[in-house]
Formats: structure tokens, sequence, C-alpha cells
């Protein structure tokens, strides 16, 4: 507040009513059970284990071991009092080699996970895919491939034909862009390649793959399927006024943004990007761009932090980066939740999606479990009132927001940073597979209770 001190946000709330509140998670960061009932290898498997790829030298073969626990993870989420919980299907549990025979025991743990959420009143929100591409796919060209976009296909139908009577939000992929980017121009997450040429097939490929699952869900789930797609974006401001440095700011957001929200909601790539990346002109056949368009229900936005850009040579084709100042995360991330908003409202005004969901949210920082047996993290407690109430004036500026993810559930495997990362609203005690609620799923609690109406605020 304006004199420093904490205030409480009394009597009604200014959320509106049934707005979701939940928590995140991806199936490679948690279940574990890496080759239990038929689950083929994923590019992750195959990553972790390569030497030199994971900081801590882990794998996610046992992760939270949530295959086998997951009804300690449903009722946190009651414990938590959430209406919503965002979770990812492994490609791989479901076809084991990516394409073929679908895997009956893999999609049985999904159905009862299903029918638990549901029996507790917490909303499914289903994600097709966070990243765990099976390797087989990866050894026949992966992302490269347009093909992997028709086989990706047939796991939606075979996903929503058994979910889609009783799961009715589905997102079909998370982060096109990280995929892009760090799978195949940088390597730093699987599969680990190094090729500036391949972001714009790869971009392509899986964009292709969004709109051929949104038609294939449409005709297979039977609960009137609400859709979207995921995406990372980071507020992007520029390090000074000079004419040269907005120029660099709009670069990096037409690399990182606009290269994947054009072809979504305008039916076409950006030109100052397609020239950027070298975008081949045989690359986009007739009717792909109306595919990538269909018409989808939402858009998911995993929003972070901020980054200023000046011009300069950056890594790739980016503009300079400077680094992070101000307040940090472990993983070197600013806290900066007014840029929430200013995301919110940007995305809401460019690109006028029908309604907006905050689908992961959060922070990483070092928390240890206390002598009194309690896991007291007050940084994040405070990055969370200063998000919510961030995503309170994105509502109030009309913004259709109707939820707000916080990533993650549990702490887990944070890809290439193993297990160095928490970013937990529980603790996982990773020895006894423990999950302990940390003082922010406490507060989370609180305010999920009265649909944000006990959101404190203070400077």
């Amino acid at each position: 507040m304006a004199d420093g001190r904490q205030a409480a946000v009394a009597g009604a709330s200014d959320f509106p009513s049934g707005f979701l509140w939940g928590a995140a998670t991806a199936a490679y960061q948690i279940e574990g059970a890496a080759a239990t009932d038929g689950k083929g290898e994923s590019i992750w498997d195959r990553y972790s284990h390569t030497p030199g790829r994971i900081e801590d030298g882990t794998t996610g073969d046992v992760a939270c071991d949530s295959y086998a626990r997951w009804r300690e993870d449903v009722d946190l989420l009651a414990q938590l009092n959430l209406t919503a919980y965002r979770f990812s299907i492994a490609w791989p549990r479901v076809l084991a080699t990516g394409r073929g025979q679908v895997n009956a025991s893999g999609l049985d743990y999904y159905d009862r996970l299903v029918d638990g959420l549901l029996e507790r009143g917490i909303t499914p929100f289903v994600t097709l895919y966070h990243w765990d591409l099976p390797q087989a796919l990866e050894d026949r060209g992966g992302w490269q491939s347009r093909d992997t976009a028709g086989a990706f296909a047939d796991y939606a139908r075979a996903v929503g034909r058994r979910l889609g009577d009783r799961v009715r939000h589905w997102i079909t992929l998370n982060e096109p862009h990280i995929i892009a980017y760090e799978g195949y121009l940088y390597g730093t997450k699987a599969p680990g390649l190094s090729h500036a040429a391949l972001v714009a097939p790869v971009t392509h490929a899986l964009l292709l793959a969004h709109g051929l699952a949104v038609q294939a869900l449409r005709a297979e789930a039977r609960a009137a399927a609400r859709i979207g797609l995921a995406v990372n974006v980071t507020a992007i401001e520029s390090a000074s006024d000079r004419e040269e440095d907005v120029e660099a700011a709009r670069t990096l957001d037409g690399l990182w943004h606009r290269w994947y929200l054009d072809p979504l909601y305008r039916g076409t790539y950006p030109a100052d990007v397609r020239a950027l990346l070298a975008m081949p002109d045989d690359l986009i056949r007739a009717g792909d761009l109306e595919l990538i368009a269909t018409p989808t229900d939402f858009l998911g936005v995993n929003y972070y932090t901020r980054v200023r850009v000046r011009a300069g040579h950056g890594r790739g084709p980016e503009p300079e980066v400077l680094p992070a100042e101000g307040q940090l995360t472990t993983m070197g991330w600013e806290v900066y939740p007014e840029g929430l908003t200013a995301v919110a409202r940007r995305l809401h005004q460019d690109y006028a999606p029908g309604t907006l969901y905050m689908t992961e949210s959060g922070a990483a920082y070092a928390d240890t479990l206390a002598e009194d047996g309690a896991v007291h993290d007050p940084d994040r407690v405070r990055y969370l009132r200063r998000h919510l109430a961030a995503a309170r004036d994105a509502i109030a500026a009309g913004v259709p927001l109707a939820g707000y993810f916080v990533w993650s559930l549990m702490d887990n495997f944070e890809w290439q940073r193993g297990y160095t990362q928490r970013f937990g609203l529980a603790y996982t005690d990773y020895a006894t597979q423990r999950r302990i609620l940390k003082d922010s799923g406490h507060y989370l609690a609180e305010v999920a209770s009265a649909n944000g109406a006990r959101l404190v605020m203070e400077d």
C-alpha cells in the first residue's frame, strides 16, 4: 500500500464468480514410473540419461512418484481449496512409440486421475503435450517433420475418445517457443539439437499439430470441449527510449511472441520474423495457415518475468538481453508482477482471445524444512500476493481473465536444472516422497476459499 503497511481487501471479491484457482504440473516432472505399465521412452528420458545434460546429474525416473501417489496429490489440491488442476498427459504412456496401438494401462491412469479430481469438485485442465515427445518419433525426425503433427492428431483423438466425456478443458501444446528455441536452436532442453535453420520448420510442425488436435478433440470430446494453447509471454521492455533499443524490443517480441500468436489469431507469420529466421517459402502448404488459425476458446498464458533489451547481438537471432536486476528468484528471474498486467492487457488488445487463463505463474526459492516441521517461504507468499493483485488489476482493466494456475503444485524435476529448484506450493521430501504444504500453500488456500476476497497487499 502507499504507506507501506499491510491492508486487507475486505468485502466482495474483485475476481469474477467462477474464477478458477488452480495449480499446474507436467507429466515428466512429477510422474516417475518411467518404464511402468507399457510406457515408452520419451525424449526427456533419453536427454536426462545423457551425461552432462542435467545440472545435478539426476533424471525424472522417479520424480515425485505421482504415478503411484496421485491420490495424495488430489488430496493436496483439495487441501489447497483449489477448483482446477492443470496436468499433462505423457504421450509415450498412451502410445509407446507415438503411433499405433493405444496402451490401455496408460490411459487407465489418467482415467482414474480425472475421476478423482471430479469427485472432489476440481476441474481438470488437460495438457496434451508438455515436451515429452516419444523418442521413436524423434528418431524419425521429431518436430522437424510435419508427419509428427499427424501423429499428434491421432494421439489427441485417442485421448479425447477416452476422457472427452468428462474433461471439458484442453490445452494442446505447452510453450511452442521453448520447444523450438531451447530444444532445437540452443540445445538446452530435449532433444538437445542446436541448428538455427530448425526454428521455422519446428514451429510450423508444432502449430500444425495444434490445429489438427483442435479438430480431433472437437470430433471426439463429448463434454462441450473448450480448447486452447499455452504460450509463455515475457514482459519485454526497451532499455531506453532510443529508436534502436525500441526496435530491439520489437524484434525480440517478434521472435518470442508474434511468431506464434500471429499465425494463431491472424492466420499469417509476421514478415519481419520470417526474414530473420530465413523461413523457406515452400514450408507452408495450401491450407496450412487456415488450419493453424482454427478458432479456439481460450489462450493460456505462462508469465514469470520481464527482460530489458537493447540494440546489439544476443543469442542466435536475438538482440542483446540485459542481465536481470532487482529481486530475483533462484532461477535468476526478476520478480516483476506489473508485467503480468501489461502482458494480459496487450494480449487482450492485440489478439482478443475470448478468455484468458494464467496457466503458469510462480517462483523458485531455496526452501528448507524448518525445525518446527513447516516450510516458511515468505518470498513466495509475497510473490503470490503481488501477482494475484496484478491479475486483479488486469480484470479491472477489462481483460477476460478467468483463472490463475500457480506453478507448481509441488517441488519437482525442473528440466535441465534437475532437483535444484523448488517452485512448489508443497515441499517435496524426495527421500520419503512426503508432500508438506508450505506457508505459501496455506496462504493460497485462504485466498482461494474466498475467491480472492481475502487477498492481502503490502509494499
